[in-house]
C-alpha cells in the first residue's frame, strides 16, 4: 500500500502540469533574488552618493537576497518531492509579501523610494504563492490529515 502511495505521487510530480509549475516557480524565485540583489545595489549606490541609509535599509537589502538564495533551494527540494520543503515554500510565498510591505508601511522606517523598490522585489514571491496553490501543485501535494 506504501509503494502505491509513492508510484502515484511521483506520477505526479512528474506531471508537465507540476513540472511546469515547478519551473515558473523557481524562475520566480530567481527573479526575485536578481531584483533583491538590484535593491542592495540601489542602496549601496544612494549611500556613497552621500543620502541617507538607516541601519533598517542595510539590513533588508541584504537579507532579502540571502533569503532569495534558501528560497530558490527549498524550491528545488520540493521540485524534486520533498512535501515539507513545499509546505515552506508555500507558506513563505505568503509570509513574505504580507510581512515585507506591512513593515515598509510604518511611517518613518523607510523613505518611499526604498518601499517602492521592495514592493517591486516581492511581486514575483506573489506569483510563487499562487503557484503553489494552483491545481497542478495542490494534486502533487495534497495536504496531510
Amino acid at each position: 500500500m506504501e509503494t502505491n502511495k509513492h508510484t502515484t505521487e511521483a506520477a505526479l510530480l512528474d506531471s508537465p502540469r507540476a513540472q511546469e509549475a515547478f519551473a515558473t516557480a523557481n524562475n520566480s524565485v530567481k527573479v526575485y533574488g536578481a531584483l533583491g540583489a538590484v535593491a542592495l545595489l540601489a542602496v549601496v549606490v544612494v549611500s556613497t552618493s552621500g543620502h541617507m541609509v538607516n541601519t533598517f535599509m542595510w539590513v533588508r537589502a541584504v537579507l532579502l537576497p540571502v533569503v532569495a538564495v534558501l528560497l530558490h533551494r527549498m524550491t528545488v527540494s520540493a521540485s524534486r518531492g520533498s512535501q515539507r520543503a513545499f509546505e515552506r515554500v508555500s507558506a513563505l510565498a505568503v509570509i513574505m509579501p504580507i510581512a515585507i510591505i506591512g513593515v515598509d508601511l510604518v511611517p518613518g522606517v523607510c523613505p518611499p523610494w526604498y518601499a517602492v523598490t521592495q514592493a517591486v522585489c516581492i511581486l514575483p514571491v506573489v506569483r510563487v504563492a499562487f503557484i503553489t496553490r494552483g491545481s497542478a501543485l495542490r494534486a502533487t501535494f495534497p495536504k496531510s490529515r
